[in-house]
């Protein structure tokens, strides 16, 4: 029972203490990124890639935006990562889809990546790959020393409460920060069912 208490003590205190305001200006820039035409690149590994797809989903029904994640793609992304390197998947990705100037990447990663220490190696690429190609880069992190929150332009941290719940609460708060975004009322314009 006692860690129990202490997940929900933890979810409630990062819930107070993330930063509104931040996520607020994310809420501006997807919606000044939709009035551009801009498209939406959701990019994240393991449980943050399972967050990307329901986030495409949601982005692109309720807010009118249209997102893609490479990770939804499993040939390609199998092929890419068996013939090239799993380093430089979501990169390739994005010159395919020949991405630019008016779209914009978001990344939902725990750690955000590090160039350093060879952490999400893919991730670190695809923050390169955005800014060469004057992208947009947003993240939901858990992380300010990483990669995505060292250089991206809005960036959500999820505050760390607990350094070994870091990653059930990060990825738990990928989805609060999307979902606040989708109901946002300058980004929704779909109703949802129920």
């Amino acid at each position: 029972m006692e860690h129990v208490r202490t997940y929900f003590e933890q979810v409630a205190e990062i819930a107070r203490t993330i930063d509104h305001d931040t996520v607020e200006a994310l809420a501006v820039e997807l919606a000044a990124l939709r009035e551009s035409n801009g498209r939406l690149f959701i990019l994240g590994v393991g449980g943050s890639a399972a967050n990307c797809s329901h986030a495409v989903n949601d982005f692109r029904k309720l807010c009118g935006i249209e997102a893609y994640s490479p990770v939804d793609n499993v040939s390609e992304l199998t092929a890419r990562t068996n013939d090239e390197g799993w380093d430089t998947v979501f990169a390739a990705w994005m010159k395919v889809s020949r991405a630019n100037e008016r779209d914009a990447i978001l990344i939902f990663s725990v750690g955000g990546g590090d160039a350093a220490r060879n952490v999400s190696a893919n991730i670190v690429k695809a923050v390169d790959e955005a800014k060469a190609r004057g992208m947009k880069v947003f993240g939901v992190v858990g992380r300010t020393t990483g990669y995505t929150a060292m250089h991206g332009d809005v960036v959500v941290v999820v505050p760390t409460v607990d350094d070994t719940l870091i990653t059930p609460h990060c990825e738990a708060f990928q989805g609060v920060v999307w979902h606040c975004l989708v109901s946002h009322p300058g980004l929704q314009v779909n109703k949802t069912k129920w």
